[in-house]
């Protein structure tokens, strides 16, 4: 889950004061204990870059130079830990290495962590700054006292900016591929999901029609020469299985991908939704040109799920579906006067609505108060259709 980090951690401490207070405390014991763990850090520092470095003219340089930013990592994620434990320090963590199939790839992959080298530099520039705090911070308990808050404030707030410039994740490329990460999970789920409904539908609609529509047809071949007249009734019960197997393949190939999505577009496939709708529904589609099929579906299965709720839950006399192009996004919008009341956890499907949306860089807004009226807004990326 993902942090406020625009505001200072400083910022959200109660101010400096003679009096020594538990954050007081805190900031001292960490001043105190950065000199033997900076120690520690640029030890490790200097000697996994010595060695590694030293030895990279043999075969097994630069396999220790990147054991030893692997470690970094490590350390840097108990860094982390102790400044938010004593400082308040809220950094997200970085995002873990790719896994790399063979020694060379993740050779080169582990060489090139900008986290583990931005580590080492931390380590590297801690053992002078962890002298001076440890110095201070030991003489002013002593001698300085009543003005320790004040300087250990100080102190610990350099000690937060390194621990946010240099430990936190690289970039905001690097918080982007963590929510990628996250986002390529909900898409694998939902297309999982689609398959089993598929399956499902499949398995207890048509499939079991067909097998009775065949066990039928046997019959009547037995019957055809004892009793023409029993025989014909059975062809004619097995012809309106036959349609009703046919109609339900429509429902489910209408489903997967709508032929009148395919053919004309979001303006018609949607007034084909909103025909079927229990309430009117006005439709309004404002656009130049076709966007990508991808988006073209999200949006026509976003506005389905919609007048399907307005149907079944909303209790409403009228709706509206606006769809509209604004920049490089698409947007639509469905709006009902029904009861209100429809919240992203009220079990109408909303979530994985909104979840579907972010996994493609979308948005979704609900706003539905008692009462009423409920409007949802949904972005999402315009990507235009390839020519052709």
């Amino acid at each position: 889950m993902s942090v406020d980090t625009d505001t200072p951690d400083s910022d959200r401490l109660p101010p400096a004061r003679i009096g020594y207070g538990r954050h007081t405390w805190k900031e001292v014991s960490f001043l105190l204990a950065n000199l033997p763990i900076a120690l520690v850090g640029f030890v490790y520092t200097v000697a996994s870059v010595a060695i590694g470095v030293g030895l990279s003219v043999t075969v097994i340089g630069l396999p220790l130079l990147a054991l030893g930013l692997a470690g970094a990592r490590g350390l840097g994620r108990a860094e982390r830990a102790r400044a938010r434990a004593l400082l308040g320090v809220r950094v997200e963590e970085p995002s873990p290495l790719p896994r790399r199939h063979g020694f060379f790839p993740w050779l080169w992959t582990a060489l090139k962590d900008p986290v583990a080298w931005r580590t080492l530099l931390y380590g590297f520039i801690r053992l002078p700054w962890g002298i001076v705090t440890f110095t201070v911070t030991l003489v002013s308990l002593i001698v300085l006292w009543p003005v320790l808050p004040f300087l250990a404030r100080g102190l610990a707030n350099a000690d937060r900016a390194m621990v946010r410039g240099l430990l936190s994740p690289s970039d905001e490329l690097e918080r982007r591929i963590a929510e990628l990460e996250s986002d390529r999970g909900v898409v694998v789920d939902t297309a999982a999901a689609d398959l089993r409904r598929i399956e499902r539908d499949l398995h207890d609609g048509a499939q079991a029609r067909l097998v009775a529509l065949a066990m039928g047809l046997g019959l009547a071949k037995e019957k055809l020469l004892e009793d023409p007249e029993a025989a014909a009734s059975m062809v004619d019960e097995a012809h309106g299985e036959v349609k009703l197997a046919l109609q339900e393949l429509r429902d489910l190939a209408r489903g997967i991908h709508p032929a009148v999505l395919t053919d004309r577009g979001l303006n018609a496939a949607l007034s084909s939704i909103a025909a079927r709708c229990t309430v009117p529904v006005k439709v309004n589609v404002d656009l130049t040109e076709r966007p990508a099929e991808a988006i073209e579906g999200i949006a026509y299965f976003t506005v389905s799920e919609l007048l399907q709720n307005v149907s079944k839950h909303a209790q409403a006399r009228s709706a509206s579906v606006e769809v509209w192009r604004r920049d490089d996004r698409l947007l639509l919008q469905v709006r009902d006067d029904g009861r209100g009341g429809a919240r992203l956890d009220g079990g109408t499907g909303m979530a994985g609505l909104a979840e579907r949306l972010g996994a493609v860089d979308g948005l979704f807004v609900l706003d539905s108060p008692e009462g009423g009226p409920t409007t949802v807004t949904a972005e999402l990326p315009w990507r235009a259709r390839p020519a052709g």
